[in-house]
């Protein structure tokens, strides 16, 4: 799939703005603070329908303004489908072949896209909230429901804390109340983590090929899902890890009511890597971190393409830079005339890639975009 062009009204520094894209790579070049990573947050909000920069949709909105919106057309093998999603104070609203979707998640999923900025650079290194992200917003693309499951989950934590914070533990209903979030809780929890159970498994049979081919074959990756309730694994069928979270929520009850917090749940849970059987975050070099961080991206798009017969999108916000020649090349070759590739750089001079120096090439200033001819 590609997107043949995008549209933004009012978003962030664009007043107005239309952009026809290459099906290939595509280079925006300008100084900072001109408006290159607001315009791939736009090509991202409109696929993943949130921004990976923020969780406060009114940011996306122009200073002064009412509402944003965005529009493109993807081309995919059933056709191509106009895509509309409009920002306000009031919420979103998104449609597809002209025609609103009530629901986010039958709307997320038209357009995939992987982007990659520095900052998943961390996402080795980082805390376990960006790895629990990366999960998150990569199984929403290829299962939508998955997203919905996630904000009911966070809806009962959210009801949950909140009472067990102010729980007056000789209280009846206040024990009536935590029995029914707790079962509330515990079948959305064991349905997020037998769908990220299995995420995890594709994604690490993608990684470790990619990883091998990064090094040379010289290190192999390894990754596991590191549970806050300890005993499930991959092969668990959901009823199974159902009463896991049941006899660690008895087990643990006491404790939270002492805490007033919500102690085990999918929200504490991380992705263990290891690069030849050490673990990466602790021991690794930074060249190793980096390598895992690029195999965990390059696989999620082989994982996304896998899943819905299509590549995604591919989103290169100034990363290119941060990266050496070897690891440019495992970037930009593997997917070559199959994913289009949107980059963002200050200069295509630092980078020595062919292939940039080939690709169509737009020059941003102050919110204004025009496509150059060298």
């Amino acid at each position: 799939m590609y997107l043949e062009n995008i549209k933004v009204k009012q978003f962030r520094n664009y007043t107005e703005l239309d952009v026809a894209l290459s099906k290939g790579i595509n280079v925006f070049i300008g100084e900072n603070a001109q408006g290159k990573t607001n315009l791939l947050e736009a090509v991202y909000v409109l696929g993943m329908a949130k921004s990976h920069r923020t969780s406060h949709d009114k940011e996306l909105i122009q200073w002064g303004r009412n509402y944003a919106k965005i529009e493109g057309k993807v081309n995919k093998k059933s056709g191509t489908i106009p895509l509309e999603l409009t920002i306000s104070k009031k919420g979103k609203k998104a449609k597809a072949n002209h025609i609103e979707r009530k629901k986010l998640s039958q709307y997320v999923g038209l357009c995939n896209v992987v982007m990659f900025t520095p900052d998943d650079l961390q996402l080795v290194k980082g805390s376990p909230s960006l790895r629990r992200r990366f999960i998150d917003m990569e199984i929403g693309q290829i299962q939508p429901v998955y997203l919905h499951r996630l904000s009911q989950y966070q809806k009962v934590l959210e009801q949950r804390n909140a009472l067990l914070k102010n729980a007056d533990g000789s209280d009846r209903s206040v024990q009536s109340m935590l029995d029914i979030l707790t079962a509330q809780m515990i079948e959305l929890a064991a349905d997020l983590v037998h769908r990220r159970l299995r995420f995890i498994r594709l994604l690490r049979d993608w990684a470790a090929d990619i990883h091998q081919s990064i090094t040379d074959g010289r290190e192999r990756l390894s990754m596991d899902y590191r549970s806050s309730v300890g005993d499930v694994s991959e092969d668990m069928e959901l009823s199974r890890i159902k009463e896991v979270y049941e006899k660690a929520f008895a087990d643990v009850r006491k404790k939270e009511m002492e805490r007033g917090l919500t102690l085990i749940g999918p929200h504490r849970d991380d992705l263990d890597l290891a690069v030849n059987d050490k673990n990466v975050q602790t021991y690794g070099s930074q060249g190793q971190q980096r390598t895992t961080a690029l195999s965990l991206k390059l696989a999620e798009i082989e994982l996304i393409a896998d899943e819905v017969g299509e590549y995604p999108l591919l989103l290169l916000d100034d990363v290119l830079s941060e990266l050496d020649d070897v690891r440019q090349t495992h970037l930009l070759s593997t997917f070559k005339e199959r994913v289009q590739t949107i980059v963002t750089t200050t200069s295509v001079a630092g980078i020595d890639h062919e292939m940039i120096r080939e690709a169509r090439s737009y020059r941003v200033k102050n919110g204004e975009i025009v496509e150059t001819v060298d």
